[in-house]
């Protein structure tokens, strides 16, 4: 039996009485890639936020790592990228290195200093992403896509076994979203992590997840990449509510 990184059963939750989840039961398995799509408004992001502890719903259970959501309090096996990690400011004064790094302060404290073993961490993740040459960089000159890897390394610092990713792309030049996504399947393929993967982008579930949950405040589906292929246009545009079509995608190109 495989174990579940994350168990979600019969949640529900509200905003001011308006329904944004409801009864929604979800399991991700260790060593998954699961891609949770579904239109705007549908619920995605509040859902992450459950998961996060961010909210609390109020019906149903959580369990991380087969634990009480409750009691959980290892956040540090869980690593969150959001939107472009829009809430940073990449106009501030500092390089890819110490952006990075500051993704182990839950681990050393907010004023204490690295050791050797912590800047080898740093270097490590950066090396993960593909981003050893810019490393003395500063984060503001460096392109969408760099800046979202930089992001994504200050996540797995931490040494993580879930890592969650809210829309990464976005911000993200097109002809560069392709090459971001093979590093997430990387990530997954080579590292161990299990991923979950908030999208809009059809052709890439198909293409590099292993599990697709479709959210639309309901759970409308839940399995594996190929039961998600064989979904008839009806059912798929009945979901999102307008017509809609999976494509794939033939990746290649030039690292973001």
């Amino acid at each position: 039996m495989n174990e579940h990184i994350i168990e979600i059963d019969h949640v529900s939750f509200q905003y001011d009485r308006q329904t944004v989840l409801d009864n929604i039961t979800l399991s991700i398995p260790k060593g998954s890639f699961l891609g949770l799509v579904g239109p705007n408004g549908s619920g995605k992001s509040t859902l992450i936020k459950c998961i996060l502890g961010l909210h609390k719903p109020q019906q149903g259970t959580i369990r991380l790592f087969g634990q009480d959501i409750s009691k959980f309090r290892d956040w540090s096996k869980i690593g969150f990228v959001s939107q472009k990690a829009n809430s940073f400011n990449t106009g501030f004064p500092a390089s890819v290195f110490e952006v990075v790094a500051t993704g182990l302060t839950s681990k050393i404290g907010l004023f204490r200093f690295m050791n050797k073993n912590h800047k080898q961490k740093v270097l490590d993740a950066i090396e993960a992403v593909g981003m050893s040459d810019f490393v003395r960089r500063n984060i503001g000159e460096l392109s969408g896509g760099q800046q979202q890897r930089v992001f994504i390394a200050r996540a797995l610092v931490s040494e993580p076994e879930l890592l969650i990713l809210d829309e990464p792309t976005v911000g993200i030049d097109s002809q560069n979203v392709d090459n971001f996504y093979t590093l997430l399947e990387d990530l997954h393929k080579n590292h161990g992590l299990t991923l979950l993967l908030v999208t809009h982008d059809t052709g890439t579930i198909t293409e590099k997840v292993t599990h697709v949950a479709c959210l639309n405040k309901e759970l409308h589906f839940h399995g594996e990449t190929e039961e998600y292929e064989h979904l008839c246009q009806h059912e798929l545009s009945a979901f999102y509510g307008h017509h809609v079509h999976v494509l794939t995608h033939d990746h290649g190109g030039q690292p973001v």
